[in-house]
């Protein structure tokens, strides 16, 4: 399989690392192609609702990668998201059983979260420039203090300590192939396989939205990352990112 260049770059503690990478767009610095930043610490996390996410050193799988999708109209940029989570979940189920992907892209174990994503892409007119893809994977963390609910990790499921090294490998290694299979336009396949690895996709589940809790299917996610949901009406419910949000018993 194809592989692609890419530039990592290893620190022991920082605040966030898409943080670090911002910053050093910012300053100037020419980052072309792919760049990885990993730590070891990342002392303060964020994710899509503002929730933080509190580490313990050295047990996780924590990192940024920059990459320049500029393939991508802007209407589009989900596709990224997609290719991240999917990464993720196969790397992930190489170690524990029931792995998913939380719409639009938390990935579970079970019930209970085992890595979050936070996507921040920068455009230039109709297209994407820049696309910084950050992802923390529980791995070696047994005991948790962050406002996340339902959190686990590879290794309170496995019941054995993980290689991070090796879990981070096979996330690049599964993110070379999404990507270039983007590059190349295949990106309905990419649809496709993201929808099938959806947390609760097959059945009748419980949602909450601005209106209150109701019962629905996941009828599909559209190509630009909207949610559509068949309630017991039949009626078909479309919502964006933060405007529902599942329930759990």
């Amino acid at each position: 399989m194809e592989n692609l260049s890419i530039n990592r770059i290893d620190i022991d503690e920082v605040d966030s690392t898409n943080n670090y990478i911002k910053n050093l767009i910012s300053s100037g610095f020419s980052l072309p192609g792919f760049t990885l930043a990993v730590t070891q610490n990342q002392t303060a996390g964020r994710g899509m609702r503002g929730n933080s996410w509190k580490t313990q050193p050295g047990k996780n799988v924590i990192f940024s990668l920059l990459c320049h999708p500029d393939f991508l109209m802007a209407n589009r940029q989900f596709l990224m998201s997609e290719i991240i989570a999917l990464s993720i979940c196969h790397a992930c189920a190489e170690y524990v059983d029931d792995v998913s992907v939380k719409w639009p892209n938390d990935i579970y174990c079970g019930d209970e979260k085992v890595c979050g994503i936070l996507i921040e892409c920068d455009l230039n007119g109709k297209y994407v420039s820049n696309c910084i893809l950050g992802c923390g994977v529980n791995v070696n963390q047994a005991e948790f203090e962050s406002d996340i609910p339902h959190p686990t990790s590879l290794m309170l499921k496995s019941g054995k300590v993980i290689d991070r090294e090796e879990v981070l490998a096979s996330i690049i290694k599964h993110f070379c192939k999404y990507y270039i299979m983007a590059e190349n336009g295949d990106w309905d396949a990419i649809d496709k396989e993201y929808f099938s690895s959806l947390y609760r996709r097959v059945g009748i589940h419980r949602f909450e939205d601005e209106s209150g809790v109701f019962n629905a299917t996941i009828e599909r996610v559209e190509p630009s990352g909207h949610m559509l949901l068949r309630d017991e009406a039949s009626l078909l419910r479309r919502y964006e990112f933060k405007e529902v949000k599942f329930v759990f018993d």
